[in-house]
Protein backbone atom coordinates (compact mmCIF):
# COMPACT_ATOMS: atom_id res chain seq x y z
CA UNK A 1 0.00 0.00 0.00
CA UNK A 2 1.55 3.87 -0.62
CA UNK A 3 0.09 6.13 1.59
CA UNK A 4 0.96 9.86 1.61
CA UNK A 5 -0.53 13.12 2.93
CA UNK A 6 -0.32 15.59 0.03
CA UNK A 7 -0.80 19.67 0.88
CA UNK A 8 -3.78 20.85 -1.73
CA UNK A 9 -4.52 17.32 -3.02
CA UNK A 10 -5.27 15.59 0.42
CA UNK A 11 -4.71 12.06 1.32
CA UNK A 12 -3.86 9.21 -0.77
CA UNK A 13 -4.62 5.72 -0.04
CA UNK A 14 -3.54 3.81 -2.78
CA UNK A 15 -3.92 -0.33 -2.70
CA UNK A 16 -3.43 -0.82 -6.65
CA UNK A 17 -2.47 0.45 -9.87
CA UNK A 18 -4.91 -0.15 -13.36
CA UNK A 19 -2.95 -0.08 -16.63
CA UNK A 20 -4.14 0.30 -19.87
CA UNK A 21 -1.77 -2.38 -21.98
CA UNK A 22 -1.03 -0.53 -25.71
CA UNK A 23 0.33 2.62 -26.04
CA UNK A 24 0.95 2.76 -22.10
CA UNK A 25 2.93 0.16 -20.62
CA UNK A 26 4.37 -0.63 -24.56
CA UNK A 27 4.56 0.30 -27.89
CA UNK A 28 2.09 -2.17 -29.66
CA UNK A 29 1.56 -4.27 -26.25
CA UNK A 30 4.74 -4.86 -25.41
CA UNK A 31 6.62 -3.70 -22.83
CA UNK A 32 10.59 -3.42 -22.55
CA UNK A 33 12.25 -4.95 -19.56
CA UNK A 34 13.02 -1.97 -17.92
CA UNK A 35 8.82 -1.68 -17.67
CA UNK A 36 8.81 -5.29 -16.84
CA UNK A 37 11.85 -4.53 -13.33
CA UNK A 38 9.44 -1.71 -11.88
CA UNK A 39 6.30 -3.67 -12.43
CA UNK A 40 7.97 -6.32 -10.61
CA UNK A 41 9.63 -4.30 -7.79
CA UNK A 42 6.18 -2.45 -7.20
CA UNK A 43 4.33 -5.47 -7.20
CA UNK A 44 6.04 -6.07 -3.60
CA UNK A 45 3.24 -3.61 -2.48
CA UNK A 46 0.73 -2.92 -4.78
CA UNK A 47 -1.99 -4.77 -6.30
CA UNK A 48 -0.95 -4.47 -10.08
CA UNK A 49 -4.22 -5.00 -12.95
CA UNK A 50 -3.91 -4.76 -16.76
CA UNK A 51 -7.02 -3.98 -18.83
CA UNK A 52 -7.09 -4.48 -22.07
CA UNK A 53 -8.69 -4.91 -25.52
CA UNK A 54 -5.39 -6.60 -26.41
CA UNK A 55 -5.81 -4.45 -29.86
CA UNK A 56 -2.57 -6.47 -31.18
CA UNK A 57 -2.98 -9.54 -29.87
CA UNK A 58 0.33 -9.59 -26.87
CA UNK A 59 -1.51 -9.65 -23.70
CA UNK A 60 -0.80 -13.50 -23.24
CA UNK A 61 3.07 -13.04 -23.50
CA UNK A 62 2.77 -10.83 -20.28
CA UNK A 63 4.91 -12.23 -17.66
CA UNK A 64 2.34 -13.07 -14.48
CA UNK A 65 4.85 -14.82 -12.36
CA UNK A 66 4.79 -11.56 -10.00
CA UNK A 67 1.04 -11.43 -9.44
CA UNK A 68 0.26 -9.09 -12.78
CA UNK A 69 -3.51 -9.75 -13.19
CA UNK A 70 -4.77 -9.08 -17.06
CA UNK A 71 -8.33 -8.38 -17.73
CA UNK A 72 -9.49 -8.66 -21.12
CA UNK A 73 -11.55 -5.97 -22.21
CA UNK A 74 -14.63 -6.68 -25.01
CA UNK A 75 -14.90 -5.36 -27.75
CA UNK A 76 -16.76 -1.78 -27.97
CA UNK A 77 -17.74 0.86 -25.08
CA UNK A 78 -13.92 -0.21 -23.91
CA UNK A 79 -14.25 3.63 -22.02
CA UNK A 80 -17.20 2.38 -19.59
CA UNK A 81 -15.67 -1.19 -18.90
CA UNK A 82 -12.18 0.16 -17.62
CA UNK A 83 -13.94 2.71 -15.29
CA UNK A 84 -16.31 0.37 -14.19
CA UNK A 85 -13.80 -1.93 -13.30
CA UNK A 86 -11.96 0.93 -11.44
CA UNK A 87 -15.43 1.90 -9.62
CA UNK A 88 -15.39 -2.11 -8.65
CA UNK A 89 -11.98 -2.44 -7.41
CA UNK A 90 -12.37 0.76 -5.62
CA UNK A 91 -11.47 4.17 -7.55
CA UNK A 92 -10.70 5.88 -4.26
CA UNK A 93 -7.99 3.29 -3.64
CA UNK A 94 -6.53 3.10 -7.39
CA UNK A 95 -3.79 4.94 -9.94
CA UNK A 96 -5.20 4.86 -13.54
CA UNK A 97 -2.60 4.95 -16.08
CA UNK A 98 -3.37 5.39 -19.51
CA UNK A 99 -3.20 7.40 -23.06
CA UNK A 100 -5.95 7.27 -24.80
CA UNK A 101 -9.53 8.50 -25.10
CA UNK A 102 -11.12 4.91 -23.69
CA UNK A 103 -8.73 5.66 -20.68
CA UNK A 104 -10.28 9.47 -20.35
CA UNK A 105 -12.93 7.95 -17.73
CA UNK A 106 -10.69 5.75 -15.86
CA UNK A 107 -7.95 8.75 -15.64
CA UNK A 108 -10.68 10.96 -14.16
CA UNK A 109 -12.24 8.28 -11.70
CA UNK A 110 -9.40 6.88 -10.11
CA UNK A 111 -7.66 8.74 -7.12
CA UNK A 112 -4.47 9.57 -8.85
CA UNK A 113 -4.94 9.46 -12.40
CA UNK A 114 -1.36 9.36 -14.79
CA UNK A 115 -1.72 9.74 -18.74
CA UNK A 116 2.04 8.44 -20.23
CA UNK A 117 3.18 10.08 -23.50
CA UNK A 118 4.96 6.93 -25.14
CA UNK A 119 5.68 6.17 -28.50
CA UNK A 120 1.94 5.94 -29.72
CA UNK A 121 1.19 9.24 -28.44
CA UNK A 122 -1.52 9.99 -26.13
CA UNK A 123 -4.62 11.74 -26.59
CA UNK A 124 -5.80 15.09 -25.93
CA UNK A 125 -8.73 14.32 -23.90
CA UNK A 126 -6.17 11.45 -21.65
CA UNK A 127 -4.01 14.32 -20.95
CA UNK A 128 -6.66 16.71 -19.85
CA UNK A 129 -8.17 14.04 -17.59
CA UNK A 130 -4.97 13.61 -15.30
CA UNK A 131 -3.26 14.82 -12.92
CA UNK A 132 0.23 14.05 -14.13
CA UNK A 133 1.09 13.85 -17.20
CA UNK A 134 4.19 11.77 -18.04
CA UNK A 135 6.57 11.23 -21.12
CA UNK A 136 7.32 7.56 -20.14
CA UNK A 137 6.11 5.05 -18.93
CA UNK A 138 9.46 4.12 -17.14
CA UNK A 139 8.38 7.99 -15.44
CA UNK A 140 5.04 7.12 -14.25
CA UNK A 141 6.18 3.35 -12.44
CA UNK A 142 9.18 5.92 -10.97
CA UNK A 143 6.37 8.19 -9.36
CA UNK A 144 4.88 5.12 -7.62
CA UNK A 145 8.11 3.68 -6.61
CA UNK A 146 9.35 6.67 -5.05
CA UNK A 147 6.21 8.21 -3.75
CA UNK A 148 7.98 11.57 -2.91
CA UNK A 149 7.85 12.40 -5.98
CA UNK A 150 4.19 12.49 -6.30
CA UNK A 151 3.70 14.57 -3.63
CA UNK A 152 6.24 17.21 -5.25
CA UNK A 153 4.39 17.16 -8.23
CA UNK A 154 0.90 17.45 -6.87
CA UNK A 155 0.83 19.49 -3.74
CA UNK A 156 -0.53 22.84 -4.29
Amino acid sequence: MLNLEIPGFGKVEIRQVVMDLNGTLGTEGLPDEGTVERLRKLSESLELIVLTADTHGRAKDLPRDFGLRVERLSSGREDEQKVAFVEKVGAARTVALGNGNNDVMMLQAARVGICVIGGEGASRGAMDAADIVVHHVHHALDLLLRPKRLLATLRW
